[in-house]
């Protein structure tokens, strides 16, 4: 029974990490860059609901719409003022600005929150679910996060499947002179990509601290990375591979944490990446792009 209780836990981080590595994969796919930020957007939104609980005494559902809100307009702001001017330059100058965006906000949440941890009221009032005449219960943060992590997925595919915008996301991922030849608006394409982005980095904080309550201004630094590993794991640019690649990922920590060692689990989770990767260089459902010359 441990076991399952162990493998539950660890799709439910693995959907964390999917709700982030989302955020990833619809950057990549459709801006080709790497928003390197994106870890500390969800430390953003977690405060902004810490503070609307916490201060405001704001309900739960009042704190997270507000923290989706936030998220969604500061995506947008870094995507125009930080991105846009960088865009048809060399990678590694937008690299650079991304790691200086998030610096950036991990100081200004210093300054306004400071370096200690803060305690982080779950926003979840879903009772816990109890099985096998109580030798297997699942939390309530347990079930909202898998839910919200399946619901989130097939929602986002068939908004970029079958609606005007998504059909301008894919393309723009196409071809970005011919999406404007076509009479798609790029920059507004782009900067709904961070949005969604971003919104989802709020849900993601949501439920991080939900489920695990505590909160500093480097809260979203490993999961943002972990994020990333899990869309790289899954194919960068596949909404569906972000989802597999973050329940993998999630699985293979906590199995690791519970029967080989907690110390060597991210050693363990980054291993295993590098293996796929020399096994499927584009990840699991990544699928190799032939560049035109």
């Amino acid at each position: 029974m441990s076991f399952i209780s162990y493998l539950i836990n660890g799709i439910s981080l693995g959907s964390v990490y999917a709700i982030i590595a989302l955020g990833y994969t619809m950057v990549y796919g459709i801006a080709k860059m790497l928003n390197f930020a994106h870890g500390d957007v969800i430390m953003v939104g977690a405060f902004t609901i810490f503070t609307a609980m916490g201060q405001a005494n704001l309900p739960p559902a009042v704190a997270v719409l507000i923290s989706i809100v936030v998220c969604t307009v500061l995506g947008v702001v870094i995507e125009r003022i930080a991105y846009r001017p960088l865009r048809g330059t060399a990678p590694l100058a937008v690299l650079i600005t991304a790691i200086g965006v998030s610096y950036f906000l991990q100081n200004v949440a210093l300054l306004r929150f400071g370096a200690n941890s803060k305690s982080f009221t779950s926003v979840v009032g879903v009772k816990p679910l109890s099985l096998a005449n109580g030798e297997l219960i699942i939390t309530g943060e347990t079930l909202v996060t898998i839910i919200s992590g399946v619901v989130i997925v097939i929602v986002l595919t068939l908004f970029v499947r079958k609606t005007k915008p998504g059909q301008a996301m894919l393309a723009v991922s196409e071809d970005k002179d011919a999406a404007k030849l076509m009479g798609v608006n790029v920059n507004g394409t782009i900067a709904l990509t961070f949005a969604i982005g971003s919104a989802l980095a709020a849900i993601a904080g949501a439920l991080l601290c939900s489920a695990y309550p505590s909160l500093s201004p480097y809260t979203g630094s490993m999961p943002g990375i972990k994020g990333f590993v899990a869309a790289v794991f899954g194919g960068i640019g596949s909404i569906p591979g972000a989802m597999i690649g973050g329940i993998l990922l999630g699985v293979i920590e906590i199995l690791s944490k519970a029967y080989i060692s907690s110390q060597l689990a991210d050693a363990i989770v980054f291993a295993v990446l590098i293996i796929v990767l020399l096994v499927k260089p584009t990840g699991i459902l990544g699928r190799n792009i032939n560049e035109k010359v």
